[in-house]
């Protein structure tokens, strides 16, 4: 799997975590104790984003410029939230209805979109798979 894969999947596997964790109605307190606590998953997330944002930044790429930017609003957000000593259930899903961090999904939806390979042949209905790491 190819660093830009690893960081996309980060991204979308935290996004759906963090869903299930807003509708469990947490209160804001100290991760402590057993889990699922949010606090590492959007450490991994701030961390893609971050990466994504770096690898984007100074491309030819006029799209991938646009990944970055975003990037580095959601990251912003992201570390905002992990500043908080506590964090509960309603910061997550005000985190997650965020169009920062909904801007970063969808670009990165539309992205792998693009990015995946042709059909080898012009069998209709066929559905390629994307795979990142021969995209470069």
């Amino acid at each position: 799997m190819s660093k830009l894969e690893d960081n996309i999947e980060t991204i979308e596997a935290g996004y759906e975590f963090l869903l299930a964790y807003a509708a469990q109605g947490r209160p804001a307190q100290a991760e402590t104790g057993p889990g699922p606590h949010a606090r590492p998953t959007i450490e991994g997330m701030s961390q893609a984003v971050q990466s994504l944002h770096e690898k984007f930044k100074a491309s030819d790429n006029e799209f991938e410029r646009v990944i970055a930017d975003d990037c580095a609003k959601a990251g912003a957000a992201m570390r905002f939230i992990l500043a908080q000593g506590r964090i509960g259930s309603e910061m997550v899903d005000n985190l997650n209805a965020s169009i920062h961090l909904r801007a970063v999904l969808t670009d990165l939806f539309l992205y792998s979109e693009v990015l995946k390979p042709l059909p080898l042949d012009d069998t209709p209905g066929r559905v390629q798979s994307f795979d990142p790491s021969k995209a470069n």
